[in-house]
């Protein structure tokens, strides 16, 4: 996501109310329908920066540092919101999302396999991979 997409999406969760990171992350991965979670990589340095600009404040509640949006900040929410569009709109359509999704499935299911002692298992699972990625190519050999 582009930064100043972050930052519209940012200001846009602080209108919700005050929060600490990992929970406007949160905030975002819902309102998005999961698909775009920011990372506390993109996300901490630009509630920083957004500090930096005035746009908000923070302070430290229960051992957490929790965000809240100043009288610039939601001046800035509000023009950003005018502007139009949804900033976590990236463009993928409901039926890539929902492959992708289920592909994070198949992935979580394998992980869950591996984690097992079973080598039976280990290869059956495989198998059962091998086989869906050879009809995966023959679906794109019919296309």
């Amino acid at each position: 996501m582009r930064r100043g997409d972050i930052r519209t999406a940012v200001l846009s969760a602080l209108q919700d109310g005050p929060g600490h990171g990992y929970e406007l992350m949160s905030r975002l991965s819902e309102r998005s329908g999961g698909r775009w979670r920011p990372s506390p990589g993109s996300m901490y340095p630009m509630l920083q920066a957004l500090q930096d600009e005035g746009l908000v404040t923070s302070a430290d509640a229960d051992g957490k540092r929790v965000f809240e949006l100043t009288e610039a900040g939601t001046a800035a929410a509000h023009e950003r919101a005018e502007s139009g569009g949804s900033p976590w709109d990236l463009g993928v359509d409901d039926d890539r999302h929902k492959l992708r999704h289920a592909l994070g499935q198949l992935a979580a299911a394998i992980k869950q396999i591996s984690m097992t002692d079973s080598p039976e298992l280990h290869e059956r699972a495989e198998a059962i991979v091998t086989e869906a990625r050879r009809k995966l190519y023959q679906l794109l050999a019919e296309a």
